[in-house]
């Protein structure tokens, strides 16, 4: 099963790469219209996976230990 599971992804990712580089240069007159929204979309885009959720918040301080006193050894 996992022979062919890994088949199917291959194939898929080919065919993805064929049709995108064919997108691409077959339209390459439309990407500078569609840029300016890219860059828009680009930042509400990155904070949504980066931050995965909003989940990981609780540790941006120092990750070493801490004495009980608060200072760091």
């Amino acid at each position: 099963m996992t022979g062919y599971r890994s088949w199917l992804i291959a194939c898929v990712y080919i065919v993805g790469l064929v049709a995108g580089t064919l997108l691409i240069i077959q339209h390459w007159v439309h990407i500078p219209v569609f840029l300016p929204y890219l860059v828009f979309l680009a930042c509400p885009l990155m904070h949504l996976f980066m931050h995965h959720g909003h989940g990981a918040h609780h540790e941006h301080g120092d990750k070493r230990t801490q004495e009980p006193d608060g200072s760091i050894p």
